[in-house]
């Protein structure tokens, strides 16, 4: 049996369909089971092991050199190759996780004899479905996606994460980690403090306070993390009279999951990062504002989502006159969530 899994992006999203891949492998343990996943996420699910192939879209970077006019002749090839790639098996189960446009046109170009999704039109992304069912939005994404496995026969079970994180991702986050006089064992919490939506963002000066309280009261280190072109950060540190240590840029998704395995907490914006802390088990401290923590906070328990129960809130805006609802968090309640978590999780 060949199924192929539809879910190109985001981080978290891909996160969210952690669970689901793990239940459908569970019921279908000896199937061929592929991925097509755009690049940015790809490296959450290499060497998977309820993977066999992963199949990649550079879809931003093919769609970038096209528009600019640059290295065309290489961009039509690797398209040409990746269209190949998709079409080369007959599958006989092709679930479109994703449900927008882009994962449409994927699902309309596999040869596929069960093409499954949600029962949405939605950027036409139900055109070339032959099997839907209902999405409910009132369910958190983890549990929305495993309504696919539950509709193809798996049993209710624990949602299982598995993001394969290996021995080199350890030795080299351990060696970052070393390189700041942070030692095997020693407590620090991670700080994540970007987001892909503006409104999503916490105050600059509000994450420095934060951080001189946790390194002052507290007395632990805090590493922030993000991507390279993350900007927020260098400011964040300017404004802090307390060492901290900036590894934004410098690892991989599955080195950033091994980070927060070993960190005593995750403070973060809503973002992929925080999908990926709670996956590897970590309590998180989430601020949220315009999205919903009931359909996608952090999963499972030993967290704390702050937020204002605002009339507005959520409104799901990327854009916003005033964003008080991330503006109105106040440093000491979230110092006072970091504080609770990491009592909790004192060592003995």
């Amino acid at each position: 049996m060949n199924i192929l899994i539809v879910k190109l992006s985001a981080i978290g999203d891909v996160v969210h369909t952690l669970p689901s891949l793990s239940a459908i492998r569970k019921l279908y343990p000896q199937a061929h089971i592929s991925w097509v996943i755009e690049e940015s996420a790809s490296d959450i699910i290499h060497d998977h092991p309820c993977l066999d192939r992963v199949i990649i879209s550079y879809r931003k970077r093919w769609i970038r050199n096209l528009l600019e006019g640059r290295e065309t002749g290489k961009t039509l090839g690797e398209i040409g190759t990746f269209l190949k790639t998709l079409r080369d098996r007959p599958y006989d189960l092709v679930i479109d996780f994703h449900g927008l446009f882009k994962s449409a046109l994927i699902v309309f170009l596999v040869r596929g004899k069960r093409k499954l999704g949600y029962d949405s039109m939605q950027e036409m992304s139900g055109l070339f479905l032959s099997e839907k069912i209902p999405e409910d939005m009132g369910k958190h994404a983890i549990d929305r996606y495993l309504d696919f496995a539950r509709y193809l026969g798996a049993p209710e079970q624990k949602p299982e994460f598995i993001i394969p994180v290996e021995e080199e991702n350890r030795k080299r986050i351990e060696s970052f980690l070393s390189a700041v006089n942070i030692a095997a064992g020693q407590r620090f919490a991670a700080v994540n403090p970007v987001a892909f939506w503006e409104t999503k963002m916490w105050p600059d000066e509000k994450f420095a306070a934060l951080g001189d309280r946790i390194v002052r009261e507290l007395r632990i280190p805090v590493v922030f993390t993000g991507a390279q072109s993350d900007g927020p950060i260098p400011h964040i540190r300017s404004l802090m009279k307390s060492p901290s240590v900036d590894l934004a840029g410098k690892t991989t998704l599955r080195d950033l999951a091994c980070l927060y395995r070993l960190s005593s907490l995750v403070i973060t914006t809503d973002s992929g990062p925080m999908h990926i802390a709670a996956a590897m088990g970590t309590p998180v401290v989430a601020l949220f504002g315009p999205t919903s923590p009931a359909r996608t906070g952090p999963y499972g328990k030993g967290h704390i989502v702050i937020r204002k129960n605002m009339k507005c809130s959520p409104c799901f805006l990327k854009r916003c006159e005033t964003r008080r609802c991330m503006e109105d968090i106040s440093v000491e309640e979230v110092f006072q969530a970091v504080r609770e978590k990491l009592l909790c999780h004192s060592p003995t």
